[in-house]
């Protein structure tokens, strides 16, 4: 039997709701949704109100993993404090988020108005899905623009050899590998001196010519791109970043593989 005292106005989404992608009723300004395969629950933005979602159905709002013991039996939780939402994991796995990870323990993350989908690894790599809408600032989704000219992505600016560099050294990535990661200065040197044996390249040059990008795309507001904001041990995530930053941006598509030939 479900035990759970819930927020005051709070009321119950059905298991046959649509998904909280489609969109949601005009609410209230920062009204709150919440659903998983479960079901779930909206209430409004009161100052203090906290839903909590996990696999103990008995003691969370929303339930999420009930047959999975690798979800916590409470996961999460979701607070409405100093006039937003904030999300905090309270389990021992990590959630996943569209642009990353929150663990336990790390400080809550605020939620942006309108879609987000928060994922929990289970048992046997499955996923479950917790949904959760944040209504804007006039209580309605944001308006349809299925009319609107697509904005284009940012792309960033590179000289040809700076491309040529960072095809090379990120080929592993646009081959769609399943855990790609960098080549290393010597190893990118060696493709590009094969191909181009007269043009003096060399690990060091290569090095520069990455590090340049690096610190122009930093100074341009990309994050991840630092010693100071990795820390220690660096190993790979600073180019791992970069190279990450200019697929997203389409910077650099695999068609930029030709300018290595066959030596991919």
């Amino acid at each position: 039997m479900d035990t759970r005292e819930r927020p005051a106005q709070a009321r119950l989404l059905p298991t046959t709701h649509s998904s909280l992608a489609f969109g949601v009723p005009v609410s209230a300004r920062h009204t709150l949704y919440a659903l998983a395969l479960t079901g779930g629950i909206t209430v409004g933005p009161e100052e203090g109100c906290t839903i909590r979602f996990g696999r103990n159905r008995p003691d969370v709002d929303v339930c999420v993993g009930e047959d999975d013991r690798k979800v916590s039996r409470q996961q999460g939780t979701l607070t409405r404090e100093n006039g937003r939402w904030w999300l905090r994991n309270t389990g021992r796995l990590p959630l996943r988020l569209p642009a990353r990870l929150l663990f336990a323990e790390e400080e809550p993350l605020p939620l942006d108005e309108g879609y987000t989908p928060l994922f929990v690894r289970g048992s046997n790599n499955r996923e479950h899905l917790l949904e959760v809408y944040v209504t804007g600032s006039d209580g309605t989704r944001p308006a349809t623009r299925y009319r609107d000219v697509t904005d284009p992505p940012r792309t960033w600016r590179l000289t040809p050899d700076e491309r040529l560099v960072l095809v090379a050294l990120g080929q592993r990535y646009l081959l769609h590998h399943p855990r790609p990661h960098p080549l290393t200065w010597a190893q990118t040197a060696e493709i590009l001196d094969d191909l181009y044996p007269d043009a003096g390249w060399t690990a060091k040059r290569v090095e520069h010519l990455v590090v340049a990008v690096r610190n122009r795309l930093s100074h341009s507001g990309v994050p991840g791109l630092t010693r100071e904001e990795v820390g220690q041990p660096v190993g790979n995530t600073l180019n791992d970043n970069l190279i990450r930053e200019l697929l997203l941006s389409t910077t650099l598509v695999p068609p930029d593989l030709d300018l290595l030939d066959d030596e991919v």
